[in-house]
């Protein structure tokens, strides 16, 4: 059974819709977009991407010895998907396994702010003031990632690509040096002229539970 949504900013609890509304609502943020977390897989993938209005991004080729594990979506049947994440896990740059969730959102949704382990749901002016700390290719066009102040365990990446944010979260803390060193070059999942062969791992423990 396909687990229930839960809320983008907190991945609390949702009081479904009912009789008198139409919204799922958090008892901490209120109205909100349900997050649903999904099994690694091709049916998975062709359900995110089905009605998305935002990338999926994926690097490919993907480091050496990472895996794809798992997908997630925040949004409605109605308005379709504003937020979409791409979970993958693999070694490390330095030492012991690392996973990454990259994140691509309309602005006010909150789901990359609740992997980044922030209030949110943005990161806040201010964050891109200085150089950026790391450069991903994002379709052909270079884009820039400053570091964000985050929980210890992890490090926290942001920038914008094609109007939306772009959050590359990493755990453990080190996993930042795969962000900055591979020049990772993303790919939009939702592009149909491009065909992948994804190998998939074991479903990531960070779309299950709470940052």
């Amino acid at each position: 059974m396909r687990a229930a949504p839960t809320c983008p900013r907190c991945f609390g609890t949702l009081r479904p819709p009912s009789a008198w509304s139409s919204a799922w609502r958090c008892g901490v943020h209120g109205t909100v977009l349900p997050f649903h977390p999904r099994r690694p897989s091709d049916e998975a993938l062709d359900v995110v991407r089905k009605s998305s209005r935002v990338p999926f991004w994926l690097p490919w080729p993907l480091p050496t010895g990472w895996l794809v594990t798992g997908f997630g979506d925040a949004g409605d049947e109605l308005t379709g998907t504003h937020a979409g994440v791409v979970a993958l896990s693999g070694p490390s740059v330095t030492h012991g396994p690392a996973d990454l969730v990259i994140v691509a959102e309309e602005p006010g949704i909150g789901l990359g702010a609740a992997f980044a382990g922030l209030d949110g749901p943005d990161p806040g002016p201010g964050f891109d003031l200085g150089p950026p700390n790391a450069k991903v290719d994002t379709l052909g066009h270079p884009t820039a990632l400053w570091l964000v102040e985050g929980p210890s365990d992890r490090v926290v990446y942001v920038g914008e690509a094609m109007g939306n944010w772009l959050w590359v979260i990493g755990w453990p803390a080190e996993a930042g040096c795969l962000v900055e060193l591979a020049q990772l070059v993303l790919r939009d999942l939702r592009e149909q002229d491009q065909e992948f062969d994804l190998p998939y791992g074991a479903f990531s423990p960070r779309l299950a539970a709470e940052s």
